[in-house]
């Protein structure tokens, strides 16, 4: 059961940088996506079990001052973002981005190819539907395997992103870390306080192209 007293979480921003290399699920949380684990059970042992858990939000930083006398600071989704994509353009890999529609991922690919020019970006538009069934399971377990990447974002709205990313973590053929940010991929930002509307306005997990691959 995910117990506010005592869920580890990412006490500091700067400790992304000591995060363990190799593949890795890392999630967020705030208010409401606790509110809601509280009520899913599934949902729950996916962010528990996990390989880490941010805080994403003033309120889990408010909570852990007044329950448990810590202080931490918020991660944001964005903040997790933006540290994964400069660390791997640094070396060079290829990112995967699960989720969204077709025009916002190749928004996102036009990008990217800018402000991250040692990254290839692949895609994979799922159906936007509450379930997946078993052949679309594995038809999106099998282009991200192809691809073989060294970082993979899945955007399909909470709770279902953190449901379908633990569940399908040993079959996922990944080299570095998979983080399940939902909306957080819609704007890259921080350039100047401005934003340059990588994926601007998107609705993240919302897909009708009938070519799902890209």
């Amino acid at each position: 059961m995910l117990k506010l007293k005592t869920v580890s979480l990412l006490k500091h921003r700067s400790d992304l940088s000591v995060l363990p290399e190799g593949k890795l699920l890392i999630n967020t949380i705030n208010a409401h996506s606790y509110n809601t684990a509280l009520k899913d059970a599934e949902f729950a042992e996916a962010l528990l079990k996990g390989g880490a858990l941010i805080p994403d939000g003033a309120s889990m930083v408010l909570a852990f001052r007044w329950l448990r006398k810590e202080s931490i600071e918020r991660t944001a989704g964005w903040d997790l973002f933006e540290y994964e994509m400069g660390r791997l353009n640094r070396k060079g890999g290829i990112c995967y981005f699960l989720g969204s529609n077709g025009n916002t991922l190749k928004l996102i690919k036009e990008k990217a190819k800018t402000i991250y020019p040692n990254i290839q970006i692949k895609t994979y538009s799922p159906p936007y539907k509450p379930e997946f069934t078993q052949e679309e399971n594995r038809m999106m377990i099998d282009a991200i395997n192809e691809a073989k990447p060294d970082l993979l974002w899945i955007g399909m709205t909470a709770p279902k992103q953190e449901k379908w990313a633990y569940a399908h973590l040993d079959e996922l053929e990944v080299n570095g870390h998979i983080g399940t940010i939902g909306g957080g991929i819609r704007l890259l930002c921080g350039y100047g306080g401005t934003c340059s509307g990588l994926v601007a306005g998107a609705r993240v997990g919302m897909a009708v192209s009938p070519d799902q691959r890209a």
